[in-house]
């Protein structure tokens, strides 16, 4: 529906008949006056053509994902690493307390 153009169209025609009873029944002051069918017309294709414009241009800017996007394991949200130093979550079963990192050569 979305890349043939009789949806759009429908879309507009259904608000270009809505406006157009509308203004034709609120427009005429009541049933003493006749009803104003140049008002009417005026006021349901002023209701199509923008509404046309508008579905036209929702339908330009939509745009597939591409397909690379779908695939994959997922982000990683946290900012701690599986195991690390007071991480919460727990690691590989371990045999101790860790040990501390010895410093490198060239430093005190």
């Amino acid at each position: 529906m979305r890349t043939s153009v009789k949806g759009p169209l429908m879309f507009s025609a259904f608000w270009g008949v809505l406006v157009f009873f509308a203004v034709l029944i609120f427009a005429s002051g009541g049933s003493g006056h006749s009803p104003r069918f140049d008002l009417a017309f005026t006021g349901g294709g002023i209701a199509f053509i923008v509404s046309l414009v508008m579905a036209a241009m929702l339908s330009m800017s939509y745009k597939e994902n591409a397909e690379h996007l779908g695939k994959g394991s997922g982000v990683n949200l946290t900012s701690r690493r599986p195991g690390s130093h007071g991480g919460a979550v727990p690691g590989p079963a371990s045999s101790g307390p860790e040990k501390p990192e010895t410093p490198g050569p060239g430093t005190n």
